[in-house]
């Protein structure tokens, strides 16, 4: 590995251990094995590195879900998937629980740095997609864009709302059963409202 790739995977260490906020360059360097000068070298600053690390570290967690996601039997769209991509999910959030801290920790960072902000809005566009792929089973490259805004906010909204439930008390979180039976309750009130 080169420094680019030795800076990226200690940022990557740093932002689970410490977060955003309480990494330092030097810690990187330190992680990586690198010098402070291969920071903006490579990435410009360590906030755009750390950014790059995020983006990484969520697109690994993304990637976790996606060969059970081609096996499954439950067809795309459906409840039942609804049900069990959810079920998977949460499955996984205590392994993932530094980067569910991180992810709060940087949504809270955008307005003191610009750049992170506007590489997390390009991230969170990416991040619909792969979301809406994973829970209707379509390409992502067949996805319109009013496609992506919709339903990919939708089930956005949803991850975020749960990673926020998750962290302030797992046992008190929805679970997979809980949401399948809310989603099914808007369902049946959408009907009766008709």
């Amino acid at each position: 590995m080169g420094h680019r790739e030795d800076l990226l995977e200690g940022a990557k260490r740093c932002l689970l251990e410490k977060g955003f906020v309480r990494t330092t360059a030097r810690d990187i360097v330190k992680e990586s094995g690198t010098n402070l000068a291969s920071i903006g070298y490579h990435y410009g600053s360590k906030d755009a590195l750390l950014t790059q690390a995020f983006v990484e570290l969520i697109q690994e967690w993304g990637e976790k879900f996606a060969p059970a996601s081609a096996r499954e039997v439950e067809p795309g769209g459906s409840v039942e998937r609804f049900h069990s991509v959810w079920a998977r999910m949460l499955e996984s959030f205590e392994d993932f629980r530094p980067l569910w801290a991180a992810s709060m920790e940087i949504a809270t960072q955008g307005d003191r740095v610009p750049e992170l902000r506007d590489l997390m809005a390009k991230a969170q566009i990416e991040g619909r997609s792969g979301l809406v792929a994973m829970f209707t089973g379509r390409d992502e490259e067949t996805l319109d864009d009013a496609t992506v805004k919709s339903l990919g906010g939708f089930y956005q909204a949803l991850l975020n709302g749960l990673m926020v439930q998750w962290l302030f008390d797992p046992a008190s979180a929805s679970t997979a059963d809980e949401l399948t039976d809310g989603l099914r309750r808007v369902i049946d009130g959408a009907r009766e409202a008709k």
